[in-house]
């Protein structure tokens, strides 16, 4: 009796994305400003409902958040650069009025 091979099965693909979201420098200004001074928010899937509903989570100096609004996909991406854009203008005292 020789060896037997059984073929490699593939795993099934279980993650989730929301997309593609085209950016300004603007953002990518807030967005780095934040994550350089403890704050992070992430587009994460809302598995207990449809594949295209998402929610935000927010970190700041390590306490999460989780916004309790249900989003689409893009809906989602936008509020993220959104919320980056408020907590940039709310903490960051280097901003010329």
């Amino acid at each position: 009796m020789g060896l037997v091979f059984f073929p490699i099965k593939k795993k099934p693909k279980y993650g989730r994305s929301p997309g593609k979201l085209s950016y300004e420098a603007e953002n990518i200004k807030h967005v780095c400003w934040c994550m350089d001074n403890g704050i992070s928010i992430a587009v994460c899937p809302d598995w207990d409902k449809s594949s295209n509903s998402w929610m935000l989570e927010i970190k700041i100096k390590g306490k999460v958040s989780t916004d309790p609004a249900d989003y689409t996909d893009e809906e989602a991406l936008r509020k993220m650069y959104e919320y980056y854009k408020y907590y940039y203008d709310k903490y960051n005292e280097d901003k010329i009025l």
